[in-house]
């Protein structure tokens, strides 16, 4: 009898693949394992197992997998049901689900090693001066790596000499297999066996009674022993004894001491003491409620305003759930907000919290992985952002997604073009879990279901100790202009307002969400833009480096010194950014510490902890940042917040412009005297009057919601329907132009529904590919899984015409 196992593969392929296996290893194999497969003619993949049968592939012949890579399953049937669940409903395949949702610190990875073959007939003056020279390297050292040939040739391109002489066959090729996750040992010590007894000691004394340093180290490990009864780390004997490792190395020669390791964690937090607190009237009345809620819908909504201690209630409701031994997700939108969160929830809950992000290592990520397999009481609580998603839980009791209204939560590129909030209720489906969705400004999409009783809504409309809401104040640009009453890009009634807030000893937030130093750079004389090579976008100054620099492909020039086109000198900078604010702010205010908070500023590990904890401990007087920290960050010093161009926000061409600008001057708004301290807010723009700024004004989150929802209905968007965006890119204009008419034109035959398009959008070239837009709205009453099939068909199609093959086709659900 034959024993196969069905695997899927990281990448973009539609279908699972079939390995042929032995009995043993049949027997052996469970779900959810890795497995290293052969793919192609070199490639190795580390596959995933899915099922276990006795029935051969019809189209293929099933090769033999390479190595079993697992003891026990790294996934569980759970998170297989939720990423099948994911590759069907945003129309991708299973493979690049499973290639997003593992730690690439768990992918295998492959390594081609070049041999001799000792039974071909090797005659040298056949081969060229490269080629002797490998076969030679191959007579000295038994095998080659290709970066190892590279130095050999000291050339880059050697893949023609090797494929020469693959063909002469003088040598063969064969791939090493590594695992990139290595544990993180500490190396500790210990006394002999042979010195156990109380002479033997005495003894060891007086043998050392001349090497005075050795002896002083030996005592200083009996008092580390008598005081703390653990095990002794090197590190820590080092330091208490202030010796070297040279003396410990020559104690550990002579038998005097034994080293060993042991695999300790990366990451470890620890409990503080009287962190304790208790709850509002207010508060307590929403805990209730949203407990009260739980027995009716699965799914609630916790409207509360900004500092109105959702997070207080938050803890508390995950405390209720690991009482019952039940695991608590907490999804983000942004890492920003893990720093002070992580801090929160780890003084509360010690070592329980684990924290899953991109700004961790592959093997720290590995290791929170490993808790959750292992169901370790060191992952009893998971922070992350989006990704989090994907962990192997297996006892799923609570989910948390905080500022749920977040753009962030919804994954671009690459697939699966998931939305983490939408994903997270279904996880909770299968595990029978309860979600708490939390939000100052919720998503139009949230509300609406808590309107039509699909979600359970509880309001909090107080701040937390009957803290007022910020003053909020309207700056009209165009009277600042016209009476000249501007500072570089500061009205006077901002500078003197922070002038005041400064000599007050409290803080500024000034938000300006766009980075660099100025947008664009124009000649004066002639008009002319500088503009990427390989994007439709024009180039970013930044001053610091003196650059321009594309944020789409990351192509960047020195800052010209003259018109490429006309060459004249006269060119100035328009628009403005985070890095200009910065500087303006250091020019109007000398003395103050300035600090900015963007996406260049948090590149490490450590950047956006850095510069909240400096903002926190008041090492910085005024912060500039973009939107990532606009939400979530509590600072007790804040009494100002500047909004430099609310317009920006509102002038997107997006269907949810005015939404997502309501939100996120709400939001910013909200960082404003969060504790005794009364705040202020300050936007400027050039259209005061404009129904969005007035609803912020008022705090009228109702207003916008009825506006806005109306409009929806009208022009038949989301909730009411449901949008699919297809992307066509290819590097022929004309053929990308005729595909996608050819592809609009049979969709809108055959759907009977909406089909706008195929338009150029705003940005309609990156990376040298041009783009072409179709947008679907598929009816609520219409069959979404249906609908669905019907367009994949046409999409199969379409790839089956061979002029259209090359044109890449990406599909997005619920693109908004």
């Amino acid at each position: 009898m034959q024993y196969f196992i069905e695997t899927v593969l990281p990448i973009a392929v539609s279908k699972n693949f079939t390995y042929q296996v032995s009995e043993a290893e049949f027997e052996y194999i469970q779900i959810g394992m890795r497995v290293a497969v052969p793919f192609g003619k070199t490639k190795i993949y580390t596959a995933l197992v899915l099922g276990k049968n006795n029935n051969p592939p019809q189209l293929y012949e099933a090769k033999e997998i390479l190595q079993i890579l697992d003891e026990k399953p790294v996934v569980n049937p759970f998170q297989i049901s939720h990423w099948q669940w994911i590759a069907n409903y945003y129309m991708c395949s299973l493979g690049e689900v499973y290639k997003c949702a593992f730690p690439s610190g768990f992918i295998i990875e492959s390594e081609t090693l070049i041999s001799l073959n000792n039974e071909a007939d090797l005659i040298e003056s056949d081969l060229k001066d490269d080629e002797y020279l490998i076969v030679e390297a191959l007579k000295i050292q038994s095998s080659l790596r290709i970066n190892e040939i590279v130095s050999i040739l000291n050339k880059k391109n050697i893949f023609n000499t090797i494929n020469a002489l693959i063909a002469k066959g003088i040598i063969l090729l064969q791939e090493e297999i590594k695992e990139q996750y290595k544990p993180k040992q500490t190396k500790y010590i210990q006394l002999h066996e042979s010195y156990d007894s109380q002479e033997r000691l005495s003894e060891l004394l007086e043998s050392l009674s001349r090497a005075k340093k050795q002896r002083e180290l030996v005592l200083s490990f009996f008092q580390l022993k008598a005081t703390l009864k653990k095990p002794i780390s090197v590190k820590l004997l080092l330091e208490t004894s202030k010796s070297s490792t040279s003396i410990v190395n020559s104690l550990i020669q002579k038998q005097i001491f034994e080293d060993y390791y042991i695999n300790e964690d990366r990451v470890v937090f620890s409990k503080k003491d009287n962190v304790g607190f208790t709850l509002s009237i207010a508060q307590q009345k929403a805990f209730e409620s949203i407990k009260d809620n739980f027995q009716n819908f699965d799914v609630n909504l916790l409207h509360g305003v900004t500092a109105s201690g959702k997070t207080e209630i938050y803890i508390k409701l995950i405390e209720e759930y690991i009482k019952q031994d039940k695991q608590v997700l907490f999804l983000l939108p942004e890492i920003a907000l893990t720093t002070q969160l992580v801090q929160r929830l780890t003084d509360y809950f010690g070592n329980q919290v684990a924290v899953f992000h991109s700004k961790y290592t592959n093997n720290e990520r590995v290791e929170v992985w490993n808790h959750l397999v292992e169901k370790s009481e060191k992952a009893k609580i998971v922070i992350g952002v989006r990704s989090a998603l994907f962990l192997p839980f297996s006892n799923l009791g609570f989910i948390i997604v905080d500022e749920e209204h977040e753009q962030t939560f919804k994954q671009q590129d690459p697939a699966p073009r998931y939305h983490a909030r939408d994903a997270a209720i279904v996880l909770a489906n299968q595990f029978k879990a309860k979600v708490l969705l939390g939000s100052a400004t919720p998503s139009l999409e949230t509300y609406f279901n808590c309107k039509s009783n699909k979600y359970g809504l509880v309001e909090l409309k107080e701040r937390y100790g009957n803290v007022l809401l910020p003053e909020m104040e309207l700056i009209d640009l165009k009277d600042k202009y016209f009476r000249k009453k501007m500072t570089g890009h500061f009205s006077d009634d901002l500078i003197k307002q922070i002038s005041e807030t400064l000599s007050n000893g409290e803080q500024v937030i000034l938000f300006q969400n766009r980075r660099g130093f100025s947008p664009y750079v124009e000649c004066k004389t002639c008009g002319h833009v500088s503009h990427c090579p390989s994007c439709d976008v024009s180039l970013t100054y930044y001053k610091f480096k003196n650059q321009l620099r594309c944020h789409y492909c990351g192509y960047s020039i020195a800052n010209p010194t003259h018109c490429h086109s006309c060459h004249s000198v006269e060119l100035s900078t328009k628009g403005f950014g985070t890095e200009q604010i910065e500087l303006e702010l250091k020019q109007l205010f000398p003395d103050k510490n300035i600090g900015r908070m963007d996406q260049d500023t948090t590149r490490g590990k450590h950047g956006y902890e850095k510069i909240i904890n400096a903002f926190k401990n008041e090492e910085i007087d005024i912060l500039v940042g973009t939107q990532m920290l606009a939400k979530g960050l509590h600072f007790d010093k804040v009494t100002l917040v500047g909004i430099l161009n609310a317009d920006n926000l509102l002038n997107q061409p997006n269907f949810r412009a005015y939404e997502r600008a309501f939100q996120m001057i709400v939001q910013v708004s909200g960082r404003a005297g969060r504790k005794d301290l009364p705040g202020k807010v300050m936007i400027q723009t050039y259209n005061p009057f404009h129904n969005t700024l007035q609803q912020v004004l008022g705090n009228d989150y109702m207003a916008m919601f009825k506006e806005q929802i109306y409009e929806r209905k009208n022009f038949n968007y989301p909730p009411y329907v449901r949008l699919l965006k297809l992307t066509l890119k290819h590097k022929d204009y004309e053929k990308l132009k005729e595909g996608s008419l050819w592809l609009y034109s049979v969709l809108n035959q055959s759907l009977n529904m909406t089909v706008l398009g195929p338009e150029e959008p705003a940005i309609s070239k990156i990376r040298n590919e041009f783009i072409r837009t179709i947008l679907i709205k598929i009816p609520s009453n219409a069959h979404l899984g249906n609908s669905k099939q019907k367009i994949n068909k046409i999409l199969m199609s379409f790839d089956a015409i061979a002029q259209y093959r090359s044109i890449r086709v990406i599909v997005n659900v619920d693109n908004y």
